[in-house]
């Protein structure tokens, strides 16, 4: 059986020429691509022997590894590892690492802890890694903070900064579900005229620079209205959840723009109790890493 030289990949279908390249000196397919012509090269030898290599390892690794599901279970293979086994072996060794020093913050002198540099020295590391696994996503890794979310490496404290204060927020949370837990709430003002609630933000919008106007018509309506939560001028640190108002670094922000909108619509913050993540002495260990962040911060 013979075949017919016109049939051949590359071959002109009336004189049976192929077509060669003239740099690579392959036949080419006869496929066009926008000028561009396809070469009859044989398939890479590299390629076919990494994918011979590959099929071996699968079929050896099918054998000696934890491979096939079986509904609710799996095939262990020959060498019986299990990653779950392995990551709790990992977890009982680091527990068991850290359970002396970890131990002297279950019922904590806060400041004898603070102290001890030798212990700060392996603590505040762990309590770093704490902090990134369970505050960094909403507080930032510095503690700067972000919208809806305070900052905590300052002097401004909605519950208050010491360690205690910070333990005891961090265990029962804001506004949680723990029975015990810190409730706040800014109420929403939308019984106020608009025009009053524009003086009042007015107002309050100036107080971080320090230079608000005394005979501001926001001055009484402040009086009126703000400073039972927020204290005098507005300086806050009444530990009753009502932030700041003289701080740059707001919560929400503090351009007429967002106080207006808080003064409609109020503000609920929500913090999550840690108590159900995290154990005691984890929390206080935390608790003294957060206060350590302020008082860095304050002696700057």
């Amino acid at each position: 059986m013979t075949t017919d030289p016109k049939t051949l990949p590359g071959a002109d279908p009336h004189t049976g020429n192929r077509e060669i390249d003239p740099v690579t000196g392959y036949d080419t397919t006869g496929h066009d691509w926008g000028g561009i012509r396809e070469l009859n090269t044989p398939f890479p030898k590299v390629a076919l022997i990494a994918l011979v290599l590959t099929f071996a390892y699968s079929l050896v690794a099918w054998v000696l590894l934890p491979t096939w599901p079986l509904g609710r279970d799996y095939t262990r293979g020959i060498l019986g590892l299990d990653q779950q086994e392995m990551a709790e072996e990992q977890l009982r060794a680091l527990t068991a690492l850290r359970a002396d020093w970890l131990a002297r913050f279950e019922d904590p002198d806060f400041g004898a802890l603070a102290d001890d540099d030798a212990l700060m020295a392996v603590a505040m590391p762990a309590a770093d890694r704490l902090y990134r696994d369970n505050c960094a996503a909403c507080h930032g890794g510095d503690g700067g903070g972000g919208p809806g979310y305070p900052v905590l490496r300052d002097e401004h404290w909605l519950w208050g900064g010491a360690p205690p204060d910070i333990a005891l927020t961090l265990q029962v949370g804001i506004n949680a579900e723990h029975p015990e837990t810190r409730l706040a709430q800014m109420p929403a003002f939308d019984w106020m005229e608009r025009g009053e609630r524009l003086a009042l933000s007015d107002y309050v919008a100036s107080l971080p620079s320090g230079a608000a106007d005394p005979d501001s018509p926001g001055v009484p309506l402040f009086a009126e209205n703000c400073v039972a939560c927020h204290g005098d001028g507005g300086a806050g640190g009444l530990l009753n959840g009502a932030p700041s108002l003289t701080d740059a670094a707001t919560i929400y922000g503090q351009d007429v723009q967002r106080i207006m909108e808080t003064l409609w619509q109020g503000r609920q913050g929500h913090m999550p109790q840690w108590s159900d993540r995290l154990d005691k002495a984890e929390i206080n260990a935390l608790a003294l890493y957060v206060a350590r962040m302020s008082a860095e911060e304050g002696g700057e």
